[in-house]
């Protein structure tokens, strides 16, 4: 490989403070200890920082799942720099041409190209044209973005390693200063990266898809844990503009939980979430994929009269589907537009959109029941 392709600056950064934390952070820990102030201080700017990036850069400014006050986009701007995965404009265009090109070559980080190039190697390494932010016009547009874009190294640099340094200088002198720089500053940076790298590498080759197979994107609970909660991968790139990646209720998405808390507190609104039908409705169809898949495999008159079935109640859900999804949206319309919309035009259309809300329930049980039955019938004649 040329050393021309090489980017130097993100190579050195990545690797040089992967070195410090592998080498000067456990000679100071072996010398210090851990302290209660600076493991505490680690785990609120790895929070922060995390949060910044999930919350901040992706949720809120790439995907606009979500409106902000100022003071949460400033915070989440000041924090992202701190977290040193380039500016809040780099970053989102970047993401949105890997949603819209995904697994293809226009993928910056295409999984399909290694691991690796996946997980790091697409910022080590100059494979492409500079970018030209096409994708970004909303955000260069916003004066707050602008901002961080032009100072952003300035402002991660201050916010990433000074201020860990100084509040650790002021909590116990100079050796809890550098405690604090390399614990809080260097190694906190090595983890949030690695953190949201294997987002893109590892949540693209290992996990479950649930809810479509058409991209590489994975659902990972484990990596949820260490991601704030986006390790639900396959559910956001079927429905990248919700709010939420966790979509259950027993999913570990503190992303999603935060802004819920600050849409409470008047520090968020407009939270974009997908209706619950339509979630249902992509289950469904990725688990009428599999069963086709599994009944491809027998002999044809083996699954015959489990197919019959199936395709029943197939035909019944897409039509139960397609007038629940004409209504919604004509309903939606209507309660947008209610000066425009006469009041009995409105409980026409509520009535129809519950009855058909029903209906597609019912039959949602039914494909349950059908999808049940058809997989013990062909494991008994398997």
């Amino acid at each position: 490989m040329s050393w021309q392709r090489i980017n130097w600056y993100n190579t050195v950064f990545l690797l040089g403070t992967a070195v410090v934390t592998l080498t000067a952070v456990p000679v100071y820990l072996w010398h210090s200890g851990l302290s209660l102030f600076n493991a505490g201080l680690f785990l609120l700017f790895f929070i922060l920082t995390g949060l910044s990036i999930t919350l901040g850069y992706h949720r809120l400014f790439s995907h606009h799942a979500f409106q902000a006050a100022w003071p949460v986009r400033l915070v989440t701007l000041i924090f992202g720099a701190a977290a040193f995965e380039n500016s809040a404009l780099t970053w989102c265009d970047d993401h949105r041409r890997h949603h819209k090109h995904t697994d293809h070559e226009e993928d910056p980080y295409d999984i399909s190209k290694g691991f690796f190039h996946a997980h790091m190697g697409w910022i080590m390494f100059k494979l492409g044209e500079p970018p030209t932010f096409a994708s970004v016009p909303d955000l260069e547009r916003d004066p707050l973005v602008r901002w961080q874009h032009k100072y952003y190294v300035v402002i991660g640099v201050l916010a990433g390693f000074v201020l860990p340094a100084v509040l650790g200088w002021f909590w116990g002198g100079a050796d809890a200063a550098l405690g604090a720089f390399l614990i809080v500053g260097v190694a906190r940076t090595v983890f949030v990266h690695h953190s949201t790298f294997f987002i893109n590498s590892l949540c693209h080759t290992l996990g479950t898809q649930p809810y479509s197979d058409r991209c590489t994107a994975r659902d990972s609970w484990f990596m949820a844990f260490f991601t704030f909660g986006e390790g639900y991968h396959t559910f956001h790139h079927a429905f990248q503009h919700d709010y939420r990646n966790g979509v259950k209720v027993w999913q570990f998405d503190p992303t999603k939980w935060t802004i819920w808390l600050l849409s409470k507190l008047g520090m968020a609104s407009q939270l974009r979430s997908v209706p619950e039908e339509r979630i249902r409705h992509a289950e469904i169809t990725e688990q009428q994929r599999q069963l086709a898949t599994k009944m491809a495999a027998l002999p044809a008159a083996a699954v015959a009269p489990v197919r019959a079935q199936v395709e029943v109640v197939q035909a019944r859900l897409h039509e139960a589907f397609e007038r629940w999804e004409k209504l919604e949206i004509e309903y939606r319309r209507a309660m947008e537009k209610k000066i425009e919309t006469s009041r009995e035009k409105v409980l026409q259309l509520s009535h129809d959109f519950r009855e058909a809300r029903e209906k597609l329930v019912a039959v949602f049980h039914e494909w349950e029941q059908t999808r049940s039955s058809a997989l013990t019938a062909m494991l008994a004649g398997a």
